[in-house]
């Protein structure tokens, strides 16, 4: 069953960020681009790899209106203790969501009930709180934050731009598609 426009439920969870213990809910997301980032667990070897990696584009993310939300089911004083031990943790600036109950990882549908953790989960949210894009990997196999980028870029123009689509590789400033009207005679 696709995730695609389906609205986020409410939820309210503990998070680390900037030093500090906080609320996050739902209310806090709506009103603009989000990026919900599931990792299995703190303390793992691609994990980190992978949230350096989007540590290094955040401002890239925040200069596009979005704010990125990292998940895994560990306590927020797990966050705070990877970040402290951690070099390539204190590079995080966005908030780091605690799921241990589940919450989360149940209503994106990445929760692995075997383990307690949640898939390596992607998805991208409207300002409206829907799902415009997601992805779920291997949990042995990293994701890639320009490749992300591209496609928050991408859901943002054809959200502003009715009726285009962004063909594969697209970047601002290039070609889109009209439907019907490009695919014409191609077919």
């Amino acid at each position: 069953m696709s995730m695609i426009d389906k609205e986020i439920r409410d939820f309210s969870v503990q998070a680390f960020h900037d030093n500090d213990f906080k609320t996050v809910t739902k209310d806090d997301v709506l009103g603009k681009w989000a990026v919900f980032f599931f990792y299995p667990a703190d303390f793992t070897f691609v994990c980190p790899t992978e949230l350096e990696d989007l540590a290094d584009k955040y401002d890239d993310f925040k200069a596009a209106g979005c704010e990125i939300y990292s998940v895994s089911t560990d306590s927020h004083f797990t966050h705070k203790a990877w970040y402290d031990t951690s070099e390539t943790i204190k590079k995080i600036r966005f908030p780091m969501l605690s799921d241990p109950a589940h919450v989360l990882a149940k209503n994106f549908k990445v929760y692995i009930k075997g383990s307690g953790m949640a898939e390596r989960g992607t998805f991208i949210v409207n300002p409206e709180g829907k799902i415009v894009a997601y992805e779920v990997t291997s949990g042995s196999v990293g994701r890639n934050a320009d490749e992300l980028f591209r496609r928050l870029q991408a859901s943002q123009f054809v959200a502003q731009n009715s009726g285009e689509v962004c063909p594969a590789k697209w970047r601002p400033g290039a070609k889109t598609l009209k439907p019907g009207l490009d695919l014409v005679g191609k077919i």
